[in-house]
């Protein structure tokens, strides 16, 4: 068995994480994960979450949401989608509304290039602060 099948493997500890993050809205960090895996597994490493976050996410299973080198969220819908951050509490949710994939085409003729998808995120203040 190759190295990349055996990544593409839905382990135990993969599912668990994966059921985690599944039953909560809250875009949770690794380490939010951790504790709550842990308690199922309680033999699992911060290192074992990190990696199997990162195989997940390549897998297409998750999407990871990076706010620079401090920290990153994870979501459990890996279909592309807007967030809103709220400025004061950092509390990050769904912003449901249609992707305008009619950027991407734009986007794509002004570089003479390709666009896959593209991410947007709005920022400002939750209806509890502001």
């Amino acid at each position: 068995m190759s190295e990349m099948t055996k990544k593409r493997r839905m382990t135990k500890q993969r599912k668990k994480i994966l059921e985690v993050l599944r039953s909560t809205t809250s875009h949770p960090t690794a380490d939010w994960i951790y504790e709550q895996v842990k308690k199922e597994i309680p033999n699992i490493s911060l290192g074992t979450i990190y990696r199997n976050l990162n195989v997940l996410r390549e897998m297409g299973e998750l999407m990871e949401l990076n706010y620079g080198s401090s920290y990153s969220r994870f979501d459990g819908n890996p279909e592309n989608h807007y967030h809103f951050s709220c400025l004061d509490c950092g509390k990050v949710m769904d912003v449901d509304i249609d992707v305008k994939k009619e950027m991407n085409q734009k986007v794509a003729n002004v570089i003479e290039g390709e666009v896959e998808y593209h991410r947007s995120e709005f920022f400002g203040y939750c209806s509890d602060c502001k």
